[in-house]
């Protein structure tokens, strides 16, 4: 048996905000922009966009072309994107901006506006890592039951509403988008080295106050009369997440090589999570593999989290880049901490 990708897809907001726009709002200039970030665009969502718009869509995609569908007419892509959703099992999603705090989970909506009227459905707060999370967490739901067989993992987010705007450290670095992929239980043995082969993953609490949101949890409850100066937004610790960020790049890619038995010139494709190029570029010297092996994007959507990964491998997939036999290796890290990364025969 294997676990195999069957279809990709993504949805980013149309709006398009560049780094030019950003310094004309806050005190900020491309040039620094790119030279600390790599980052010159990002998508940001209008107001009446929450997270399970952009998830739904990214999954109409990725349904859609799981039922052979790839063309551009919607209706005809809804249609097929319905017909799929009947069979899948277990929809798995990742993001750190759900519709609602604590409940309902976003999946359950996306599951709802989908027709997946036979899937189980939750979310998964792991970060930046929320995809590779949750590739694994489907794989494994598929893998012990054998009544199971279709799994749709997205990721998706809104961070542009859990931004301070006025914060010119984080504002610049965000931006929005969902990525989807459908993935089925196959009949394609170990022999055949298809689908997804191995993943790791990890956490490191200690970490936990270097990225997140603070208020609006138990921890920080709103309290009755307070008056706050800013609402639920994302706090980071720059240099810490930056130093966290290489360590798990390097020390994720070198476990799964060493694991799989496999060289870094047996990867065809590194699909990285993309917080800033120059993280990217420091694990990738630390490693000694060519800049050409890792697909980078951040220039155009900045950090979208947990939809990161799956929106690159829509990209790839769907521009002809990803060949079957293709060995892909993902890394993700992110709040939580969380790190961990798969290794993916396409």
């Amino acid at each position: 048996m294997a676990i195999e990708i069957t279809g990709t897809g993504r949805a980013v907001p149309s709006k398009r905000v560049s780094n030019d726009d950003l310094a004309s709002v806050t005190e900020t200039n491309d040039e620094w922009i790119r030279s600390h970030t790599g980052i010159g665009n990002r998508h940001i969502a209008d107001e009446n966009t929450a997270c399970s718009d952009l998830a739904s869509e990214a999954a109409k995609n990725a349904l859609a072309m799981a039922a052979g569908y790839t063309g551009t007419d919607l209706a005809e892509r809804d249609r097929a994107a319905g017909e799929a959703a009947q069979s899948i099992d277990i929809i798995i999603l990742a993001t750190a901006t759900a519709d609602y705090y604590g409940t309902p989970s976003t999946a359950c909506i996306a599951q709802n506006r989908l027709g997946a009227q036979k899937a189980a459905a939750m979310d998964i707060t792991a970060g930046c890592t929320g995809f590779v999370y949750g590739l694994e967490t489907a794989a494994g739901l598929l893998n012990i039951s054998a009544q199971r067989k279709r799994a749709l993992v997205i990721g998706s987010e809104v961070l542009s509403k859990m931004l301070n705007w006025d914060d010119r450290k984080t504002c610049v670095l965000f931006g929005d988008g969902a990525g989807a992929a459908v993935i089925e239980k196959t009949d394609n043995g170990a022999e055949s080295k298809s689908g997804l082969l191995r993943t790791l993953l990890y956490a490191d609490g200690s970490g936990a106050e270097s990225l997140l949101m603070r208020r609006g949890g138990t921890r920080y409850p709103f309290k009755k009369g307070e008056v706050i100066d800013t609402s639920i937004c994302v706090e980071m610790n720059g240099q810490e997440v930056y130093n966290f960020a290489v360590r798990a790049i390097t020390d994720t890619i070198n476990a799964l090589l060493e694991e799989g038995n496999i060289g870094a010139d047996d990867i065809k494709w590194i699909v990285p999570h993309q917080a800033n190029a120059r993280i990217v570029q420091a694990a990738r010297r630390r490693l000694h593999i060519p800049a050409e092996k890792f697909y980078m994007n951040i220039e155009e959507y900045a950090n979208t989290s947990s939809a990161t990964i799956p929106i690159a491998l829509d990209e790839m997939n769907r521009s002809g880049l990803l060949k079957k036999g293709d060995l892909l290796l993902t890394v993700g890290f992110g709040g939580g901490l969380t790190y961990g990364g798969n290794i993916i025969i396409w």
